[in-house]
């Protein structure tokens, strides 16, 4: 059995007998069970909500950095969207007559226990293991300029620190073997020390190009593959472990392969856009007072404009008219069309707008009415459009899908502000298109909810 299984098995284990524990002990507490009475059956369906709210934020993942402050404030997010799940299906979906309908503060209150102690637990494991197996290297097999284009994108996505060792053929290392930034070395060096166990490897990973491996190199590969060491494609690996898609893989019939079907099938397409309406429609009424406050807010300090409108390119090249809170000056449109850190333009209630995400509501209307989905790629202003399709290869294809208020990239990449930001964010909303689903949506909402909360935006 793999690592990344036991954790599975032990996270949902414990996850099991806490829950029970918790509950019958806040309920024996709450003087609503006899000493004898066991509640089990009950629990099935507050244990399935936690398990799946945690499952969205990869708590069950054992590639998770469960010490960090950022998984933290996702499971107790995690934990209260369960809550709440479990609240609506006790009272509202459920028939009179089920058991944990006698008290609401039992399970509120278990759910209240239930955050500490289950990240507790996760931090202990994530410890355990990250001690017992030391620090695990990535093994990167290519040449020179792939190994140091490897090496940046790990800067660039954040990658945990861990020491990567790019490897070419005895031939290819010797010229650099003194690069400072990039210290290359033969495979046949780091095969023997991965066999003599002096390396701990991770995962091993291929450039995708087969042109570069001798049959010598390539058996060697086989064999580490049949001993179980995990291999990947660099495509693959980043798809695995970053959750984006690679641009260098793309070209023109890229997009005929597999996977980007189902965001455009007709029948998910209409599930989706009736959850939209659906969604749409109560996040309104519960957004309509922050609106009327913004936009009072907005009018009080200039005088100005309450509602910035521009054109911006929707599903299928379509443009449309979005609307948010005005967060700068309203004369500022003759500037940068980048909002850079600190951007004069922007005005007091702006800031606190922006770092809240609050000027975003008012695209709520655009989801009513059609042009956009509450999750999916940013809306991109039409004169940007027309830039970015002329100098990124394929960037048209991000029109396959409705953009949306919230997504992948958004999550996962902060504001571009350039270029470069732009590229880099495709690749997220290119592996959102093609690995579609509900469950991915509901992990950016979780997601979104953890950046509006903490104010992770510009």
């Amino acid at each position: 059995m793999t690592p990344a299984r036991r954790t599975l098995l032990a996270l949902l284990g414990l996850d099991c007998l806490t829950l029970v524990v918790v509950f019958n002990l806040v309920t024996y507490l709450r003087g609503l069970g006899g000493e004898a009475h066991l509640i089990l059956t009950p629990l099935t369906a507050p244990f399935a909500v936690l398990v799946f709210a945690l499952y969205l934020i990869d708590g069950y993942r054992a590639r998770t950095d469960m010490m960090s402050l950022d998984y933290t404030s996702l499971h107790v997010i995690a934990l209260i969207c369960a809550l709440l799940a479990t609240m609506l299906m006790t009272y509202v979906v459920i028939p009179a007559g089920y058991e944990l309908q006698s008290s609401r503060v039992v399970v509120a209150f278990s759910f209240f226990l239930l955050t500490p102690l289950t990240l507790s637990y996760r931090r202990l494991l994530y410890r355990r293991a990250t001690n017992a197996r030391g620090e695990l290297s990535l093994v990167f097999l290519g040449d020179r300029e792939s190994c140091e284009a490897f090496r940046q994108e790990c800067a660039q996505v954040g990658a945990p620190q861990r020491i990567v060792f790019c490897v070419v053929s005895e031939s290819s290392a010797a010229p650099f073997a003194t690069s400072p930034s990039t210290p290359l070395r033969a495979f046949s060096t780091v095969l023997e020390d991965i066999q003599q166990g002096r390396l701990e490897v991770e995962a091993l990973i291929l450039r995708e190009s087969s042109r570069d491996l001798d049959t010598d190199l390539a058996q060697q590969l086989v064999q580490l593959y049949f001993q179980g060491l995990p291999t990947y494609t660099l495509e693959l690996f980043q798809q695995v472990y970053w959750r984006k898609i690679p641009l260098y893989r793309l070209n023109q019939t890229w997009l005929f392969q597999e996977g980007f079907q189902i965001a455009r099938e007709p029948v998910f397409e209409r599930l989706k856009r009736v959850s939209d309406l659906v969604l749409a429609s109560v996040a309104l009424v519960i957004a309509a007072p922050l609106i009327a406050i913004g936009a009072l807010a907005v009018w009080l300090e200039d005088r100005g404009p309450c509602f910035f409108v521009q054109t911006r390119i929707g599903k299928n090249r379509v443009p449309f008219r979005l609307y948010k809170l005005r967060t700068m000056r309203a004369d500022a449109a003759s500037g940068d069309r980048y909002t850079q850190p600190g951007d004069a333009r922007i005005t007091r209630v702006g800031r606190v707008l922006r770092a809240s995400r609050l000027d975003e509501l008012p695209q709520i209307w655009n989801v009513l009415y059609g042009d956009m989905s509450l999750i999916g790629p940013r809306a991109e202003w039409d004169q940007l459009v027309a830039d970015y399709e002329r100098q990124i290869p394929c960037y048209y294809f991000r029109h396959l899908v409705k953009p949306g208020i919230t997504g992948w990239a958004q999550v996962n990449y902060p504001y571009g502000g350039n270029l470069e930001d732009t590229v880099r964010k495709l690749e997220f909303d290119l592996y959102y298109i093609r690995h579609f689903s509900f469950t991915l949506d509901a992990s950016i909402v979780l997601k979104t909810i953890h950046i509006m909360l903490f104010g992770k935006g510009r």
